[in-house]
């Protein structure tokens, strides 16, 4: 039979009311939570400071005197300010990441009548986000009648909520908004670890709050540049200073007539099937934001268009002899290197000098591997929170996944959205919520076959002699390098970066080609086989 577990803090008000001859006349939360009838407490973990260890010790004698089938269990914490969100939110945290829980054999509770108005906020925020696997329970006195301040009854009444039902959406939602506006707000949705990327995104907030000039997003697929366009949405409307709508276009999908009718509307008549005018993109981020992904795929005609747009708040719709307005502020991403394609006639350089005033360049995860272990409890999360299902990894599985994730055998290049897609199959996969060491190691196979793994396991049996597993080790840091670098130069640049400073004129590229050729390889050889 399953036991049920309660954890609390010591109420240091309401628990202690009452003189000692008096206080059974008196209503006390936490010995009125273990006196239900018909809910019995098996076991109550109740949390409290070292001052306050005479009273938590009264309350825990005076429960076993009305409850005498709950072990009481004295926690001790450590809180300067019980009043300090920041401080409150990370010493529970610690409290349940310590705490051995046992779910197929307890029913957990956690007491929210209790505590400072911020140690009950962080009791909600960390069992909605399932760190605590439980249900709140809150308890209340029980009047004779409306107003009189004299319970009838010292045991009170309670009342449980399951923060997996639908219906406590919208609460949660309110809470992680207060709790966000309560630390950096791009920061807040962006699990990471990376010093440089902190500095980049705090860069982009302070840009993003004092400026209306476009963004420009520069990362491969799946590095994060929707997601941040959000955020930085999100954070001008709770600025006020935008109210419009977020719109957001992947240039790639937008061909001929289309792309002009899709981004800047059309009139009716414009073109064969346009048989009722269209208002377009651009109209619909009036007063809002206009995310253009992938805007190095948009045609010349296009990009002189949006430039008109984004100078002038003007532009005709296509077929049209009749400007309209829109006050829109964009965001751009893309994955290509504009300036090149600016010199291969491909995108226009008014343009392009006109997007590049705030250019910021999003790693992938690859280049962000201490960010693996976050984003995956992240993802963990966000998996509870969308299927309603709280799934945990066995250690040594944790261990497992988190070694070939980090490690240089993972391409990742699929990026942030290849890693999410990961941990999704696992949960699902997951029986009774354990991702156990069989789960890991078939998703581990899954991602080295989607990859082709083209590692050292498919480039060095090639060589065409043998060599020293010295050279072997060091020949396959530079088959990964390469892998991940766009150029021969951009791979060379990285793995001479300290004797090239010595060198008068460096080359890079022709040391790496040298390099390669001793082994029977080559730069086309190495990227080949990475497409394969």
């Amino acid at each position: 039979m399953m036991k049920r577990v309660a954890i609390g803090v010591l109420g240091t008000v309401l628990d202690k009311r009452g003189k000692r001859e008096n206080r059974w006349n008196k209503w006390r939360p936490t010995v009125g939570l273990c006196q239900q009838t018909g809910f019995p407490i098996d076991r109550l973990e109740l949390l409290h400071q070292s001052k306050d260890r005479v009273m938590a010790e009264q309350v825990a004698q005076d429960i076993i005197q009305a409850s005498p089938s709950t072990q009481v269990k004295l926690v001790p914490i450590v809180l300067r300010d019980p009043w300090d969100i920041e401080e409150v939110y990370t010493t529970l945290l610690d409290f349940a990441e310590r705490y051995p829980f046992d779910p197929e054999n307890e029913e957990y509770l956690v007491h929210i009548t209790t505590g400072t108005h911020v140690v009950q906020i962080c009791w909600y925020l960390l069992t909605e986000a399932r760190y605590l696997p439980a249900k709140l329970v809150q308890t209340m006195p029980v009047r004779e009648r409306k107003g009189e301040a004299q319970a009838a009854d010292p045991a009170g009444s309670y009342a449980t909520i399951d923060l997996d039902l639908s219906r406590y959406d919208k609460i949660s939602t309110r809470f992680r908004q207060i709790s966000e506006n309560s630390v950096s707000y791009l920061k807040a949705g962006i699990a990471t670890r990376n010093a440089i990327f902190n500095r980049l995104i705090e860069e982009i907030e302070r840009v993003a709050i004092r400026s209306k000039a476009p963004i420009l997003m520069i990362g491969p697929t799946g590095a994060g540049k929707s997601f941040l366009a959000h955020r930085i949405y999100e954070l001008k409307l709770d600025k006020h200073q935008i109210s419009g709508r977020f719109v957001e276009v992947n240039c790639a999908t937008l061909r001929g007539d289309s792309a002009m009718s899709t981004l800047f509307g059309h009139v009716k008549g414009a073109f064969t099937g346009a048989q009722t005018d269209r208002f377009g993109l651009l109209r619909a981020a009036d007063n809002g934001m206009l995310f253009l992904d992938e805007i190095g795929e948009l045609g010349l005609d296009e990009q002189a268009m949006l430039l008109k747009a984004i100078e002038e708040k003007r532009f005709f719709p296509f077929g049209s002899d009749k400007e309209v307005q829109s006050h829109f502020q964009l965001i751009a991403g893309t994955h290509r290197d504009l300036r090149k394609q600016v010199s291969e006639g491909l995108f226009r350089e008014d343009l392009y000098a006109r997007i590049n005033l705030w250019t910021y360049k999003l790693p992938g995860l690859a280049q962000r591997r201490e960010d693996i272990e976050p984003n995956l409890d992240y993802e963990l999360a966000r998996f509870a929170r969308e299927q309603g299902e709280q799934s945990r990894f066995n250690a040594e599985s944790r261990r497992k996944y988190l070694s070939f994730a980090t490690s240089s055998d993972a391409l990742w290049s699929g990026n942030f959205r290849e890693l999410g897609a990961s941990v999704t199959r696992m949960a699902t996969l997951a029986e009774s919520g354990r991702i156990t060491d069989s789960v890991v190691s078939d998703e581990i196979e899954r991602l080295q076959n989607s990859w082709g793994y083209t590692t050292e396991s498919n480039l060095l049996p090639e060589l065409e002699q043998p060599i020293d597993l010295f050279d072997r080790y060091q020949l396959k840091s530079v088959i990964d390098v390469c892998r991940t670098s766009s150029s021969l130069s951009e791979a060379g640049r990285k793995l001479f970066a300290v004797s090239r400073q010595q060198k008068q004129h460096p080359n890079d590229a022709d040391r790496l080609r040298k390099y390669l050729v001793r082994f029977g390889l080559s730069w086309e050889k190495i990227k080949n086989a990475s497409d394969g």
